[in-house]
């Protein structure tokens, strides 16, 4: 798009010398189809060359079958090295036993369950088979409505099922901040969301880790990586049986 360029002169706005002569030269072209002192009979220019189409690789590996961690900055391993982070160490675990996924971090710093609704149309491109649904601690540090956030989570629950992909559903818990009861409840929705769908549970993803400041960074929320450690470890302990039903499958 071209910008008209203005320069006030005496108060009054006029057209700068460059914008002059843009617009002359918009003129001529279109007084003309050809330039002057080119005859009908001059020679055309040569279409531009057409780049060689590159056949794909017979003997590149096939792409593996996804698992999404979807979540928040636990998820994303704020404070954390890409390669520290949970997910990652999770790809580790699945590399390790022998089992042909790719785990894809999917998380997102002060993210909420509703942003979570939002993202989920891209974190469920390519082959995902499995979806790592761990949103809530945002909502709990914000005091958001819980209803809310348990529609949310049912929304994506029922989307991912919507494509055949398997969730499992990560439990978070509430600061005291906001109080007893509203901590309870916070609580209570994930349970109830797990069992009105029907979707493998982790009642808590932090287990072992929320309170421990030598599993926590200087924040004391976020895991470090031995706290990474013990996240993979409690994620495992669902995610491994279900590898082994899909791969018997």
């Amino acid at each position: 798009m071209i910008k008209t360029l203005m320069y006030s002169r005496g108060g009054r706005t006029a057209l700068s010398p460059i914008a002059i002569a843009i617009a002359m030269a918009c003129a001529l072209a279109a007084c003309s189809d050809r330039p002057a002192g080119e005859s009908d009979a001059s020679p055309r220019k040569a279409p531009a060359a057409v780049s060689p189409v590159i056949p794909a690789d017979p003997d590149a590996p096939a792409p593996k079958p996804r698992i999404v961690a979807y979540g928040d900055s636990l998820t994303a391993g704020l404070g954390l090295l890409e390669q520290e982070a949970y997910p990652a160490l999770i790809q580790r675990k699945i590399d390790e036993a022998g089992y042909k996924f790719e785990v894809v971090n999917a998380g997102l710093s002060g993210d909420t369950s509703a942003g979570g609704v939002r993202r989920l149309d891209w974190a469920l491109e390519g082959d995902v088979r499995v979806l790592i649904v761990a949103f809530g601690g945002n909502d709990g540090l914000r005091g958001l409505p819980v209803a809310q956030m348990k529609e949310n989570l049912s929304e994506i629950i029922d989307k991912a099922r919507a494509r055949d992909v398997v969730v499992i559903l990560a439990g978070m818990e509430a600061p005291p901040n906001f109080g007893q009861e509203y901590a309870t409840a916070f609580r209570q929705a994930f349970r109830d969301v797990a069992l009105n769908k029907r979707v493998l549970f982790i009642p808590f993803l932090l287990k072992g880790v929320a309170g421990n400041s030598e599993l926590n960074q200087a924040d004391g929320i976020h895991p470090n990586q031995q706290g990474a450690q013990t996240v993979a470890d409690t994620v495992w302990t669902v995610l491994e049986p279900l590898l082994d039903q899909i791969g018997s499958s």
